[in-house]
């Protein structure tokens, strides 16, 4: 995977692209992903097991910007990664295990308030990876030395008790397995709390990676007065028949559909000037739901980016 684009389809708002200059990082970091073949990477679950085997992050010591006068090196300054929890009444009080990063520049700039950008994970999975598979934390000083980006803080939750249950980031039948109530309000305001944050939609967007891809998109539509853009990489628009989760409720699932429910909610985000920005696999089964969202937000006038990139799920 070299990270090519094979095909783009955008519709864009001018409202949209200026409110989300604050959170262009999530497809800055994104698109460096791509490039370096994780983010999307073909055969994620067959490998996840390998995943321990990668290199840990390393901080570049500068960065080389290229301007008018010339070129010039840049020192990278660190990143703060921290673990917390967080208590979540919607999950019937687990202590939901947090990574949260802090861009450089955070201990210093007391005054400054940031953008926020929550990461889903896919199943199997654990928020660790994307500090030491994704390498965001580092990738992200590199970027903010490079003048490419605006500093951001970056949120990372774990999306499910155990290994071996996907929960889908949504809000299930049993009781104290709301995940999608513990994103959308208990870790929202839990970070809002805790650190110097742009409080609002405008300063606020979800991505995610597979299974959390289609999270960020069910979760953001849901909550479109929370997430003014939401992300979902190699993810997936309808909800899979789980009984455990949705029973067998089929206004659950619509509910807890994308492609089904991005109609309702169309309006909103139009108005909030949210913005929608997704790709896929060439090869990947999920791409023609992928397309089918993308001709639907066409029609619906919401503001998106839709790209294809080589390679599968």
């Amino acid at each position: 995977m070299d990270g090519r684009l094979t095909a783009v389809e955008s519709v864009h708002s001018n409202s949209a692209r200026r409110r989300w200059l604050a959170v262009v990082l999530s497809a800055a970091v994104a698109a460096v992903l791509v490039a370096g073949g994780v983010v999307g990477a073909s055969r994620y679950v067959s490998t996840y097991w390998l995943y321990r085997g990668f290199a840990a992050p390393r901080l570049a010591h500068s960065v080389t910007v290229h301007g008018a006068a010339g070129s010039r090196q840049v020192a990278v300054g660190p990143p703060t990664v921290q673990s917390v929890t967080v208590p979540s009444p919607a999950l019937g009080g687990y202590a939901n295990p947090v990574y949260v990063v802090l861009p450089p520049g955070y201990a210093s700039h007391p005054r400054q308030r940031y953008p926020v950008l929550y990461l889903l994970h896919g199943f199997p999975g654990q928020p660790v990876q994307f500090l030491n598979v994704g390498q965001v934390s580092v990738t992200e000083a590199a970027l903010v030395a490079a003048g490419l980006v605006r500093p951001m803080i970056l949120v990372m939750p774990t999306g499910t008790r155990s290994y071996l249950t996907p929960e889908e980031w949504a809000n299930g039948i049993s009781k104290g397995n709301a995940w999608e109530t513990f994103v959308a309000r208990d870790l929202v305001n839990a970070i809002d709390a805790r650190y110097r944050t742009i409080p609002s939609a405008r300063g606020r967007g979800i991505a995610g990676l597979s299974e959390g891809g289609y999270g960020a998109l069910n979760i953001g539509l849901h909550h479109p007065a929370e997430f003014g853009l939401m992300e979902s990489w190699s993810g997936y628009m309808r909800a899979d028949h789980k009984t455990a989760i949705f029973g067998n409720s089929a206004s659950l699932l619509a509910y807890n559909s994308p492609a089904q429910w991005v109609a309702s909610v169309a309006p909103q985000v139009r108005a909030n000037g949210s913005y929608i920005w997704f790709y896929s696999g060439a090869t990947d089964p999920l791409s023609a739901q992928n397309r089918a969202f993308a001709a639907q937000l066409t029609a619906l006038g919401v503001a998106h980016t839709y790209f294809v990139v080589p390679g599968r799920h």
